[in-house]
């Protein structure tokens, strides 16, 4: 028994031993001799300064010359939109929440429909999508410079190329109002004293379509065609460099610089003969006699089985007016009329708003105006 006890006290010491044994540093022996050292790297090559980069157009030099142009222009103005309260259709371009809704997600949120969302750097600036300005080009923050879908045609696509695009959002013809066409009755209603492309048909008129193309004496021009369109841009022309911040930044309005390169004879106002032409056809506009249409319990206009247009029988003189108190000019006459004198109402509205006096695409300004005083008077 004792033996045995023994046996097992001799065990656990020897366990204990073999423990520290093996927890215990070893004794470290000498170092051993240094290496032969490395050869030296190549240098790098030092970056460009990144907050020199941003601070090029970031600066209170740059954002006082924006700042002072900027409230000169039309965007700048304060206008939001409407005279009679805020209106969803109308947010879209003039409220800074109800275009940003839109670029984000194609719909205005109802919130936004306020009359405190003024135009403002936001509307159109966001955040840079890349800043490999040397490869991608330089996208100037904008929040949107992709190829636009027209609202009057969703399948009309127009791609002016980088920054110009961003224009197009707005500056393309809106409204519920279809361009007229030959249906086979002859006939067109209109049932609005706002007829035509309301308001913005710059894009539609450099790109040379969405005009009424009423056949004359004078041919259309190549869709995409123009001068403007090939070998300029909404960009170049509006927004040139100008120590006069009225004109060029973000004024919007054209510099002379801008143009003289190309225009060498002298920078042209207007297409020749243009405030003349559009006067005739105003006034022959303003001579064509309609019909009153018949309504039915929603004031919407009747039309028999032929899809003819039911008329009243009580004359509507004049397609395009102005109101004989003065309060307001170039609006339209609802009635019965024919498709030509419907198609010269809608390339005389799509001129005026275009407001670059045919300018913008010459030879197709040339031609939707003079073809539509010669479908009036014949």
């Amino acid at each position: 028994m004792k033996n045995l006890m023994l046996i097992r006290l001799l065990i656990v010491v020897a366990l204990g031993l073999l423990f520290v044994q093996c927890t215990s540093d070893p004794i470290p022996g000498p170092p051993g001799a240094d290496g032969m050292d490395g050869i030296d790297g190549i240098d790098g090559v030092d970056g460009a300064d990144g907050i020199a980069s941003c601070v090029s157009c970031h600066s209170d030099a740059t954002r006082d010359i924006v700042d002072a142009s900027f409230e000169l222009s039309a965007h700048g103005s304060g206008f939001v939109f409407g005279f009679t309260g805020p209106r969803e259709d109308c947010t879209f371009c003039h409220s800074n929440l109800g275009h940003q809704d839109f670029v984000a997600f194609g719909e205005v949120d109802p919130g936004s429909l306020s009359s405190n969302s003024p135009i403002t750097c936001a509307t159109c600036h966001d955040s840079h999508d890349t800043f490999d300005f040397e490869n991608d080009g330089i996208d100037y923050a904008l929040r949107s410079i992709e190829p636009v879908a027209l609202e009057l045609d969703p399948n009309t696509v127009i791609d002016f190329g980088g920054t110009s695009n961003n224009c197009t959002l707005c500056h393309q013809p809106r409204d519920s109002y279809v361009i007229p066409a030959e249906d086979g009755t002859g006939k067109y209603v209109v049932a609005t004293t706002r007829f035509g492309p309301h308001h913005g048909p710059q894009s539609t008129m450099l790109e040379g379509i969405m005009g009424a193309n009423i056949a004359g004496s004078v041919g259309y021009p190549g869709v995409a065609s123009a001068t403007h369109r090939t070998g300029a841009s909404c960009v170049s022309c509006h927004m040139g460099e100008s120590t006069d911040v009225s004109e060029g930044l973000h004024s919007w309005n054209v510099t002379e610089a801008s143009c003289v390169a190309c225009h060498t004879n002298g920078i042209p106002s207007e297409l020749a003969g243009f405030t003349e032409d559009m006067a005739i056809l105003k006034q022959l506009l303003t001579e064509v006699v309609g019909e009153e249409y018949e309504e039915d319990s929603e004031g919407n206009p009747v039309f028999d089985m032929e899809g003819n247009p039911v008329g009243t029988g009580v004359p509507v003189v004049g397609l395009i007016i102005d109101f004989p108190d003065g309060s307001d000019t170039d609006r339209s006459n609802e009635g019965i009329f024919t498709t030509a004198e419907a198609q010269a109402a809608w390339n005389y509205m799509t001129l005026l708003e275009d407001q670059s006096r045919g300018t913008h695409n010459p030879a197709y300004s040339r031609a939707l105006l003079t073809n539509s005083i010669e479908a009036l008077q014949n």
